[in-house]
């Protein structure tokens, strides 16, 4: 290993003296050569780009040891890769180095400048403070000391522990899911987001990042309500700031609250902090006086009683005795204080009994516990066992009852009961601040999870053994002189109880409001939700001011609602909806055999992971259907939002994962059974050209393919590029980032592939033969037509067209070629009028037929009307076909006007037969230029070589040579020995081919070679044209009969269509001989002369419509 030694370096006036003074034989690294070029590099800006290079780089701190250079001779094989590859001992060293403190995501950090940050504490945090605790604080709060003890008296105790048992099972299942999660590699310091949403990708992340944030901050809402209830119920005198209802008590004082707490955390979170362990004493307090009095109730039951007239329980908050002689229970139920006063029929008739509210454990209340009591609405609470004397209702005097706010069932209850079991992220979400995140994570969220679940479990017991049944049903303790029934069993003091869950409710109330807007600034800062990026901006020191302000009004809702029973379904269903997909993107990478997929948690399986992904599913529906519906939606709504507007971000999720792999069932479906004509749709290969700057020549190609397609089946645009894959290589990848945004701007769902190849028509080939993948290979071809193919004297283009003619019929692929492609419509035209005319003229499957009605789909071309003409000859019932046709269409359920066209068998005219001479003349003269050219770059070839030859010849020497010769051959001279039998063009030209043999010693140069060149080959090319006059009876009699056929045609479909807005056309199949490949293009030509827009088809030899259903 090479050793490195570090010298100290001072600061002094004569650098070169401290140079020398550090000791002359000081080894010399490579980096001191590149010295000057890498300062200057690293001046101009030392801190610009960090953040994009830690995003963009494949290993773990990349900004350090960038300049490092390996010395030495062992790893010379290497040497050139070090820049891309580095060593293994430097990536370990930047491995040890690493720190999960992500930019821009350290909280409390503050600013010393506009570029510099303070540095960050080293984590020291470890389990039980790191984790543990939080999570523990967060799960024990408002549900447990407001609403636990009602739950137990409705639901009953088995009940009640399904109801506990299930959403501790699905909390507990979450975390192991989470557990892996945090064990599959390094834990980043975003917290819980940031596990999920590098899990899930940026759709589902950001969807379910923001079901988190609704939910803590509706969880604020919940905390708060509860905060002010205790305050408002228990605490305070029961004076009112609105006379008229408790809700409007509830809106003021929580709207109070709501503001003084934001303004804590706006001030600083420090404080938050400080008081956090002082909330989480208060829990732990009012637990263990709650176990100290159900001990103490075994021994003596305490002095709460309750007071029940027949067997309704009474309100004894305005009465002290429970006796019909105390005078203020008598003026409830009495109009006078006298004893002849006129009473309540009830109060009459029953007697008043008191008994016991906490009998104790061993009392035999459990066995009335056991089972649940629901109700109706309003519906008086009363004790089962004992005897009454029924009566006529007085509704005035109802108010003295306790009775029910609402009615109760089993699914209202579980969306009550499951916001306390929320808050297992709260250890997640410090990942940043943990020593071991991997190990901290897993073992303090399940451990707080049981330690939690135990409590729960423990208190329904307590609960349903230790408390009278019409105490537990009484939601607010009405009946025992207005106290939380919970602190009734509470010793040393009910007081306990309120002053704990009252300072408990405020610290869980402060850690959401710090908690979600720091959430939603993460989720700002990723950018993929475009209308929230002016969240993620706050304070010079990082505290976010703009998501405090969103998370305030969004947590006033809530408290506007008024009511913690309404408000705690609501976040259930946010906190289930992100349970759900931390379960699934573990099960789906296990099942997918992701593999980075690799947890370290030994207790994970992929089957818990489902397990609770249905749970939390279950739990969803159960608690409210509705909610759940809107939750989905308004989820499903952030995923198409993101998908269409959000950032372009790649974090290697798992639901990527699970798309190859349903993409892969399906491939794999789709080709164990051959395709039946009723499923035929055209899948396209478009065939685009790419100008010089490597843009899309023929952009209406692409519109055209969007409105056949309508968006439906598959579309590959590809397109070629000559040369190498070496040399060009970003030109493909330019080419192909072309293609995809021509397509984006057309509309055009698909594919696209940009192939360089040796040659165009070899790349073609390529495509033809291999583009696709499984069942998912284009079966039709869809390309423009050649339009300079006469202009250019080069013919590649003729023969790549009439080559690519071949490959698709022989590989049975439909082809489409669209004659003024950029004369077509675009997307956002829209044709009123018009006709799609189709000439029929031999049967190709009836693609000619299904063409028009897809294009009929879109709206460009919805108004227009379609029109069928077929050609009947002399010995055809042109009556009996229109009939037969017109049969044929209703079968298929197309509608379309049928014309029968007759075209009777008529001399060959004398415009025939100059076409098809003119025709042959041109292919007589292109044979004839394109010899001449191939002599031309023969003998051009030569005359360079030679010219090499002489230039490597050495100077002349002044010894060996006389002094006339002593200087060299000029650079630009060659001798050329010239051959004129070479200049003979062809067996045809008699006299050139007898001219001649001499041979001629001439010296030229270049100049005059090339002008004597092109003079000599421009003469013989225009001699040989004047010599190619065929007379017409000497022309090939199957051109005349081509010729005449497509003369014929042309004038019937130019009559009939020439103001239609497209019309399709049988196009004919190129010759079998390739010697008349010349004659084909002419054809083609003459049949689509007079013609706007053309589509020629070529059916691929199956059938693509059917008769039957």
């Amino acid at each position: 290993m090479p050793t490195f030694t570090v010298v100290p370096v001072e600061d002094v006036e004569d650098g070169s003296n401290s140079g020398a003074a550090a000791g002359g034989n000081r080894p010399i690294s490579l980096g001191k050569i590149f010295s000057e070029e890498q300062e200057a590099d690293s001046s101009e800006d030392p801190f610009s780009g960090d953040d994009n290079r830690r995003e963009s780089s494949a290993f773990i701190n990349p900004d350090m040891d960038t300049e490092t250079y390996y010395e030495g001779k062992n790893m010379a094989l290497f040497e050139e890769e070090m820049d891309s590859t580095p060593m293994v001992s430097s990536f370990l060293n930047k491995l040890a180095n690493y720190t999960n403190l992500t930019q821009g995501v350290r909280e409390h950090e503050e600013a010393e400048d506009g570029v510099r940050r303070a540095a960050v504490m080293v984590p020291h945090m470890g389990t039980f403070i790191g984790v543990y605790l939080p999570c523990m604080q967060n799960i024990l709060g408002v549900i447990l000391f407001l609403r636990l003890t009602w739950i137990v008296g409705t639901a009953g105790i088995l009940g009640s522990f399904a109801i506990v048992s299930m959403c501790c099972i699905c909390t507990l299942l979450t975390a192991i899911s989470m557990s892996a999660i945090a064990t599959n590699g390094v834990v980043p310091a975003g917290g819980s987001y940031y596990m999920i949403s590098r899990s899930l990708g940026p759709e589902f992340g950001g969807a379910v990042g923001l079901c988190l944030y609704l939910g803590t901050t509706f969880a604020g809402s919940l905390y708060i309500l509860g905060t002010i209830e205790i305050l408002l119920l228990y605490i305070i005198p029961p004076e009112k700031v609105v006379k008229e209802t408790t809700a409007n008590d509830m809106r003021i004082y929580g709207t109070c609250c709501l503001l003084l707490m934001a303004l804590v955390v706006f001030v600083g979170v420090k404080y938050v902090n400080k008081l956090a362990l002082v909330f989480l004493s208060c829990v732990v307090l009012s637990i263990m006086a709650t176990y100290a009095g159900a001990i103490k109730t075994a021994i003596k039951p305490s002095n709460f009683s309750v007071c029940l007239l027949g067997n309704r329980t009474l309100k004894n908050e305005m009465f002290e005795k429970c006796a019909k002689t105390d005078v203020e229970l008598w003026n409830l139920f009495c109009d006078s204080p006298y004893p002849n006063a006129t009473c309540d029929e009830y109060f009459a008739l029953n007697n008043l009994t008191e008994i016991q509210a906490t009998p104790g454990v061993l009392g035999e209340v459990i066995n009335d516990n056991l089972w649940g009591n629901y109700g109706p609405d309003n519906m008086v609470i009363e004790k089962k066992n004992l005897s009454s004397v029924p009566a006529e209702a007085n509704n005035d005097k109802l108010k003295n009852y306790v009775f029910n706010d609402w009615a109760t069932y089993f699914t209202l209850l579980v969306g009550i009961y499951f916001p306390s079991v929320t808050g297992i992220m709260a250890g997640s979400n410090r990942s940043g601040d943990l020593r071991d995140a991997q190990r901290s994570i897993p073992i303090g969220t399940i451990l707080a999870i049981l330690t939690t679940s135990f409590i729960y479990i423990s208190f329904v017991v307590l609960f349903g053994a230790c408390i009278e049944g019409v105490v537990l049903r009484d939601k607010f303790g009405f009946s025992v002189k207005t106290k939380p029934v919970i602190s009734i069993l509470a010793w040393p003091s009910p007081w306990v109880i309120v002053i704990g869950s009252f300072f408990s409710c405020c610290g869980a109330g402060l850690q959401s409001l710090t908690g979600a807007p720091r959430l939603l600034q993460a989720i700002a800062r990723d950018g993929i939700i475009p209308f929230l990026q002016v969240f993620g901006h706050g304070k010079a020191n990082g505290e976010p001011t703009w998501a405090l302000l969103l998370t305030v009004g969004i947590c006033e809702i809530g408290i506007l609602i008024a009511s913690l029973d309404h408000v705690a379904p609501i976040l259930s269903m946010f906190f289930l909806m992100c349970y759900l997909f931390v379960n699934l993107a573990c099960a789906v990478q296990t099942l997918l055999c992701t593999p980075n997929w690799r947890p370290r948690f030994k207790f994970y399986h992929w089957t818990l992971s489902f397990l609770g992904m249905s749970l939390c599913l279950s739990l969803m529906f159960i608690s409210s259907w509705i909610y759940a519906l809107v939750v989905i939606v308004i989820a499903g709504c952030i995923y198409k939002y993101i998908e269409y507007k959000g950032a372009v971000k790649e974090w290697g999720d798992g639901i990527r994962g699970l798309s190859l792999n349903a993409a892969r069932y399906a491939l794999i479906r789709l080709e164990e059974a051959p395709l039946h004509t009723k499923n035929w749709r055209p899948q396209l290969l478009v065939l685009c050209k790419l100008n010089s700057d490597l843009e899309v020549t023929h952009p209406r190609l692409l519109s055209f393919a969007t409105q056949l397609k309508a968006g439906k089946g598959l579309t590959i645009v590809c397109s070629v590029l000559e040369g190498t894959y070496m040399t060009r290589g970003d030109d493909a990848k330019k080419g192909e980032q072309n293609l995809k945004a021509a397509m984006a701007a057309e509309k055009t769902k698909g594919f696209s592939h940009v192939v360089v190849s040796s040659s165009l028509r070899d790349g073609f080939s390529i495509l033809i033969q291999s583009a696709g993948l499984g069942g998912m290979k284009h079966n039709a071809v869809l390309m423009a037509w050649p339009t300079g193919w006469k202009q250019n004297r080069d013919s590649s283009a003729r023969r790549n067209f009439i080559e690519t003619v071949r490959e698709t019929t022989s590989a049975h692929q439909a082809l489409l070629v669209a004659k003024n492609i950029d004369h077509f419509p675009g997307n956002q035209e829209r044709l009123k009028e018009g006709t799609i005319d189709v000439w029929w003229i031999v049967h190709d499957g009836g693609l000619l037929m299904l063409l028009p009605f897809l294009l009929s789909q879109h709206k460009v071309w919805r108004k227009c009307k379609m029109r069928i003409f077929t050609v009947a000859q002399m010995d055809d019932n042109s009556i009996q076909m229109k009939k037969d046709l017109q049969m044929f269409l209703y079968q298929l359920r197309l509608n379309a006007v049928v014309e029968v066209v007759e075209m009777h068998d008529s001399d060959i005219s004398a415009f025939t037969y100059e076409k098809t001479l003119v025709m042959e003349q041109r292919s007589q003269m292109l044979k004839q230029m394109q010899l001449s050219r191939t002599e031309r770059e023969r003998e051009i070839q030569s005359i360079t070589d030679v010219s090499r030859a002489s230039i490597k010849r050495k100077k002349c020497s002044s010894a060996d040579a006389p002094p006339l010769y002593s200087q060299c051959i000029p650079e630009d001279e060659a001798q050329l020995i010239h051959d004129r039998n070479t200049a003979s063009h062809s067996a045809a030209n008699d006299k050139a081919a007898g001219a001649t043999s001499d041979r001629v010693h001439m010296t030229w140069t270049k100049d005059k070679l090339q002008n004597e060149r092109n003079k000599h080959k421009e003469n013989m090319a225009v001699k040989d044209m004047f010599n190619m006059k065929p007379e017409w009876e000497n022309l090939n009699h199957s051109n005349v009969r081509r010729m005449h056929t497509a003369v014929k045609l042309n004038e019937v479909v130019v009559k009939k269509s020439c103001n239609s807005e497209l019309v399709l056309l049988n196009m004919p199949g190129p010759p079998k001989n390739k010697k008349g490949d010349e004659n084909y293009m002419e054809f083609l030509e003459v049949l689509m002369e007079g013609l706007d827009r053309v589509l020629l088809v070529r059916g691929g030899g199956r059938e693509v419509i059917t008769i039957y259903s």
